[in-house]
């Protein structure tokens, strides 16, 4: 892009002169524009180098001082006067003032029409933009041929930073370097080391828009660095980050970094699609293999051979670990938020977690935004290495993990039996608030029937069945109750009964006895002894 120095120091424009000595001449220029208005500025676009006779202030120079202000207020390039016509020369205040602040101030000379600077100007910029979109055009074509070869995305990154003659990096969401150009296996230092001192420098990289600042070079010299959003998603972008883009030599530009950043962003999209109809087959199989051993009657299957391309292996231990986004209260795919974030999730574990786990397999729910891991060994480490593993992946990006834990079995048709615990461990996990990292499955009994019940509901079957007996105060139904209970659970065998409460076999008999007078009904009547043992147990943790 052509700057106000590259401009005035053609040979074409050495007639005209730059007033203030501290004028920063670095801006870009990309129009040219006349006016007498004052109020131009609200008319025109950035990066414009204006050119005026300042006829509205030839009685008035002092209000070329709120021009030069409006046009800074635009990001304009510069201010070109022509002197002799209306103004004979530029008053020094007006240049103390646009050297304050570095603002440039061009003399234009009498002689030079301004219709015809701005014609000559433009033609020049013109022309720089063709060629510069022409390079770019070429650059794109050379990228699209790499993309219908289906190269890698390295090679990409290797070719662009060739084209560019200067260092490239590619991250992934994670802020991880995924790809990078040739001018690191010279260097002393890696990419890791720049990437390094760009989080340092800017811990949150911007997702909608380029950036630029300096970070620190392996020679502890400044060094620019500027950085590209690549959207292959709605959210979660990787960066495209390039060394030093002032050294870009010409013909390329901006528009040519944006075309390659865009055949960049389609070859990543392809993959992650690849990569999800990779994951559909794995989420078919795992389907197959529980509805098939849920099934009344069940198909034989060796699912050894079956799942051998999925990575299962004949093992001793087969446990189901449940997975899901925390602070997410719908489990189905209504908005691609939390349809990417678990793209990312099954990620970042599947490489997190081959460090740590041998034959660990991962498979993601259909319609859902869960996954399951598999595990096909044993390791005792397992809470505190998924807690490791989620807290990691918390600090680089907004998601947090759950896990909820099925028993281990030895036998691969009891997968499904593990995939129903950790599933039911997840439901109690993901009704409390907040939900628990970690969940693990307990066994279910009778009472867990009666948890989604109103408390009023169960207190009045208590009662009902138990009367004085169900929530008693006084010690000695305290006592009776008791020994009703110690009764029934030695399978109303008075021997065992006294034997376990240390009291005499008639005292037994009385107190159960005066049991079923307050209950009215002998508890040895079958209809009847159930609910008895039910209330009992329900009215338990109360008493």
């Amino acid at each position: 892009m052509t700057t106000m120095k590259e401009l005035l120091d053609l040979p074409r424009f050495s007639d005209l002169k730059v007033l203030n000595a501290g004028a920063d001449l670095s801006h870009a220029v990309t129009s040219i524009e006349i006016s007498e208005t004052p109020d131009v500025a609200f008319y025109i676009p950035k990066d414009v180098f204006l050119l005026t006779t300042a006829m509205s202030y030839k009685n008035d120079q002092q209000g070329l001082i709120p021009l030069i202000d409006s046009l800074m207020r635009v990001n304009a390039a510069g201010l070109g006067i022509k002197v002799g016509r209306f103004l004979p020369e530029i008053d020094p205040a007006i240049i103390n003032y646009a050297n304050s602040v570095r603002f440039p101030l061009v003399q234009i000379p009498s002689t030079t029409p301004l219709g015809t600077l701005s014609h000559q100007m433009l033609n020049y910029l013109w022309n720089q933009k063709t060629e510069q979109m022409s390079y770019a055009l070429d650059i794109q074509k050379r990228f699209s041929n790499l993309l219908m070869n289906d190269a890698s995305i390295a090679r990409f990154i290797s070719d662009f930073g060739k084209m560019i003659k200067t260092p490239v990096i590619l991250l992934n969401p994670f802020r991880q370097v995924i790809a990078h150009s040739k001018h690191f296996t010279q260097s002393s230092k890696p990419a890791e080391y720049y990437v390094g001192q760009v989080h340092e420098k800017k811990p949150q990289l911007s997702e909608e828009t380029t950036d630029s600042f300096l970070i620190t070079d392996m020679d502890s010299q400044e060094m620019q660095v500027s950085i590209y959003p690549i959207r292959a998603n709605n959210y979660f972008p990787y960066y495209l980050i390039i060394l030093r883009p002032e050294q870009i030599p010409y013909p390329v530009s901006e528009f040519a970094v944006d075309q390659a950043s865009m055949v960049l962003s389609f070859v990543i999209y392809k993959n992650l699609k690849v990569e999800e109809s990779k994951q559909d087959i794995r989420s078919d199989y795992f389907k197959q293999l529980i509805e098939n051993q849920q099934a009344p009657t069940l198909k034989q299957k060796n699912w050894l051979d079956l799942g051998q391309s999925f990575g299962i292996v004949n093992s001793h231990h087969y446990q189901v670990i449940y997975i899901n986004c925390r602070n997410e209260k719908n489990s189905v795919f209504k908005d691609k938020l939390s349809r990417e974030k678990i793209q990312l999730v099954y990620q970042w574990l599947t490489d997190a977690l081959a460090f740590h786990f041998r034959d660990a397999l991962l498979f993601p729910m259909k319609n859902t935004n869960h996954l399951l891991l598999l595990l096909q060994s044993k390791n005792e480490a397992i809470d505190d290495i998924l807690r490791t593993t989620a807290e990691e992946l918390e600090r680089v990006l907004p998601i947090s993990l759950a896990f909820s834990y099925g028993h281990p079995y030895e036998k691969i048709d009891m997968i499904a039996n593990s995939y129903i615990e950790a599933k039911i461990a997840f439901d109690e996990g993901f009704a409390k608030d907040p939900q628990p990292r970690i969940s693990y499955y307990r066994p279910q009994g009778m009472l867990s029937l009666f948890e989604r019940m109103q408390t009023d509901e169960i207190k009045y079957f208590c009662q009902s069945v138990l009367h004085e007996l169900a929530y008693p105060e006084e010690d000695a139904m305290i006592e009776l109750r008791r020994t009703l209970k110690t009764y029934l659970d030695y399978q109303c065998e008075i021997t065992r009964t006294s034997k376990a409460m240390f009291i005499h076999r008639n005292t037994v008999k009385y107190r159960i006895n005066h049991c079923e007078e307050i209950l009215g009904t002998p508890i040895d009547d079958p209809n009847f002894s159930l609910n008895l043992r039910l209330a009992l147990e329900l009215s338990h943790d109360d008493e």
